[in-house]
């Protein structure tokens, strides 16, 4: 009696510890299956240059179709306004800039270590008129004109570089009273578009999306600072696994094809 009584308690500990050998790892499985959607499911927002709008969210669509579960947030803007919001402690995974300058302060501030960026695309300068309109021919004759629209300067990298290159061509006094200044790059293309400038600077690449103005000269290289775009990650990003795919999947062969195709010069 004594033996079976020994016996039966033992049998006893031995399936309740099988029980809870099986809890356990049903809930090492389920944990391991919550990481695994946490990363798979994340949202990762790419904070871009208002430039690269067309050409960034195509590589988007790519990225999704072997990546379907990962969520892409872009916030275009200009590049100084984006550096700001970022500095300020807006939520950003990617920075994705038309300013060297505007991303080194991130860099500088800590926001992105060196190590995990890349210097990736440049771009050229036009200038750009309504397509129906012919008083502005060049550079040579932009005096003519009764309005031109750039970027604010303060913000937005292309409106810098309009400066600078008015400034090399002895330009800005000339042309000072005559600029109409736009939230971003797109903002100047519109402007052109609806023939409420005569003119206007802005990427080549954002010319190349409208088929209602004309590229009637380009900025020389020695006028303005490169236009260059370095991408990078945030620190403080809380999806870095995601941010990672993506910032990888940039530096693609396929990627940077489509950014080529846009107009994009890729180093």
């Amino acid at each position: 009696m004594f033996k079976s009584s020994k016996l039966s308690v033992f049998l006893l500990f031995s399936m309740l510890l099988i029980l809870a050998a099986c809890g356990n790892g049903e809930e090492s499985s389920a944990e391991s299956d919550d990481q695994a959607d946490e990363t798979s499911s994340a949202t990762v927002t790419i904070s871009a240059a208002a430039s690269l709008t067309d050409a960034i969210q195509e590589v988007g669509e790519l990225f999704n179709e072997e990546n379907p579960d990962i969520q892409l947030d872009f916030n275009f803007g200009g590049s100084g306004a984006l550096q700001q919001q970022i500095s300020q402690g807006a939520p950003a995974d990617i920075f994705f800039s038309a300013s060297q300058s505007d991303f080194d302060t991130l860099v500088d501030e800590g926001a992105i270590d060196q190590e995990n960026s890349s210097q990736l695309l440049k771009n050229e300068l036009v200038l750009v008129v309504p397509e129906d309109k012919t008083s502005v021919t060049s550079f040579d004759n932009l005096t003519s004109a009764e309005n031109i629209a750039v970027g604010t300067p303060e913000s937005v990298p292309a409106g810098e570089y309009a400066m600078e290159t008015f400034d090399s061509m002895n330009l800005t006094q000339d042309l000072e009273d005559k600029l109409i200044y736009a939230e971003d790059v797109r903002a100047v293309l519109t402007y052109v578009e609806r023939g409420e400038v005569d003119a206007g600077l802005v990427y080549r690449t954002d010319a190349m999306t409208s088929d209602k103005i004309e590229i009637v000269d380009a900025a020389k290289e020695d006028t303005h600072t490169p236009i260059e775009y370095p991408v990078g990650l945030i620190n403080d990003s809380e999806n870095q696994e995601a941010a990672q795919a993506f910032y990888e999947f940039l530096q693609t062969e396929e990627a940077l094809k489509v950014f080529e195709d846009y107009g994009f010069v890729t180093e």
